[in-house]
């Protein structure tokens, strides 16, 4: 949808994007500031089942906005922010990042349910534009989950492959700060088995301090990856990027028609790609398509440390759990209906057990279903019924692997809490040096539809350290950000 405005005799273009039923609409430019180049951008943001919780698991869901724009119809690129001259809207909070890359809009106090708020805006710096020139500008919005700071374990009492553990005794480990941490059998050290495989790592450290560990507080999307976000993304790279950052290409699914629930599709040389299918989480996905959308979104990946915060929270690890916190699991094959509709449902979810979608549950079509689609069939909105994590984050058990920074080997141990600036290289690549190499240094936690129910387990470690190029049709990701 296109919204054309006038500003000092200029035509701007504005444009609606919705993924994961959270939108941007009406968006306008408001109170151009000439002499000082800035002007403030007005929209309104939306989302469903939002909350924020003051007990419990003391947090609350987030919208990271951030804003791309355009002149003369030219490249791309991403506008600076001001942390001055900004409106929030009645009933939330904006909190605009020190680098000017986006901003967090959540609710100001207490509450759950949809959310609607008007007439927010954000002072762009606009730097060198002339205000008569044609500018396009779009709003892009992530829901994102808060993890608070504080204390968690890795591991469990189980009997989870390459499970994370304290040495000598083999309870769980306990993370109490983001000091760096020894690997190594003895006293009060963290440690893991390669019995069972070789990809949970080289059993090596110390784990620098810089290497986020989840003891800090960090924002996560709410759901994975979609074929939405990725479509939005892509449409505004330059041809060579695309070119880069095709996931119809060889490197991808490698063609343009439905595969495995991915019908992006990407003529060569046309402007565009498409997908029929925005809210499906997207796989077929290698590490430089990964790397390039966190960079563009001001995001990084996140860590297996964090995977692991994120999931069970503070609370203390139970043999054998999933993302819900309990060992217990459907094992029924889930109906499908409305398929590929922004209203998926299974049908027959089970009742009083966790919900997941792996080999016994994945049902027909086979791939990864619609993001959110256990919270929205759930009978009893229950943690376990819904499938979602102790902060309300979906589908880290199942669905589509998650990529996390690996502590198995050194690629990964330098990782460092460096974000995406918003822009990435002309050849299409992520220009964030300090990420590691965009195969080792990666690894995959929390299965997928395909895997059976001990590679969905939240300890279970059998590929943390893999090294995989290229894509298939099980890997996904999600991207974080550490709270400032």
């Amino acid at each position: 949808m296109k919204t054309k405005i006038t500003l000092a005799l200029a035509m701007l273009a504005c444009f609606l994007t919705s993924a994961n039923n959270i939108t941007v609409s009406n968006i306008s430019l408001e109170n151009l500031n000439s002499p000082q180049n800035w002007v403030q951008v007005e929209f309104d943001l939306s989302w469903e089942n939002s909350w924020r919780l003051s007990a419990g698991p003391s947090n609350w869901d987030a919208a990271w906005v951030f804003i791309k724009y355009r002149v003369n119809s030219g490249d791309w690129e991403h506008a600076q922010l001001a942390q001055t001259d900004f409106v929030a809207a009645s009933g939330s909070t904006i909190d605009i990042t020190s680098d000017g890359i986006g901003t967090f809009v959540y609710r100001d106090s207490d509450g759950s349910g949809d959310i609607n708020l008007q007439d927010m805006r954000l002072r762009w710096d606009y730097g060198s534009i002339d205000p008569n020139d044609i500018i396009d500008l779009q709003v892009f919005a992530i829901e994102m989950v808060y993890v608070p700071e504080g204390p968690f374990s890795l591991g469990s009492p189980g009997t989870e492959v390459g499970k994370f553990y304290s040495s000598i005794t083999t309870n769980p480990y306990r993370v109490e700060s983001e000091n760096d941490i020894t690997v190594a059998e003895g006293s009060g050290n963290l440690y893991y088995s390669t019995t069972e495989t070789p990809n949970a790592g080289d059993q090596l450290g110390p784990i620098p301090a810089e290497f986020p560990k989840g003891f800090n507080a960090f924002y996560s999307m709410k759901y994975e990856m979609t074929q939405g976000q990725y479509v939005g993304f892509f449409n505004t790279l330059t041809p060579t990027q695309k070119t880069a950052n095709d996931i119809t290409g060889s490197n991808g699914k490698n063609q343009d028609t439905e595969l495995n629930r991915n019908p992006i599709s990407w003529e060569d040389g046309s402007a565009s790609a498409t997908t029929t299918s925005p809210d499906i989480p997207l796989n077929y996905v290698n590490n430089n398509i990964l790397y390039a959308y966190l960079d563009w979104s001001g995001l990084r990946p996140i860590t297996e440390f964090e995977y692991e915060k994120a999931c069970r929270g503070p609370i203390a690890p139970k043999p054998g759990e999933f993302a819900w916190g309990n060992a217990n699991i459907a094992t029924n094959d889930y109906t499908i209906i409305n398929e590929s509709q922004p209203n998926e449902l299974v049908s027959n979810p089970e009742t009083g057990t966790g919900n997941a979608l792996y080999s016994l549950t994945n049902g027909t079509p086979t791939g990864p279903k619609r993001a959110g689609i256990l919270a929205a069939s759930a009978v009893n909105k229950t943690r376990e019924e819904t499938g979602g994590s102790y902060y309300g984050i979906m589908e880290l058990t199942g669905n589509l692997y998650e990529r996390c920074i690996t502590v198995g080997n050194p690629e990964g141990r330098a990782f460092t809490s460096t974000h995406g600036n918003g822009e990435i290289l002309a050849n299409g690549l992520a220009n964030v040096t300090s990420w590691p190499n965009t195969n080792t240094g990666i690894g995959y936690r929390g299965g997928s539809f395909y895997n059976g129910v001990d590679f969905i387990r939240v300890s279970d470690r059998f590929d943390a350290a893999s090294v995989l190029a290229g894509a298939n049709n099980r890997l996904g990701f999600r991207g974080v950000r550490t709270e400032e």
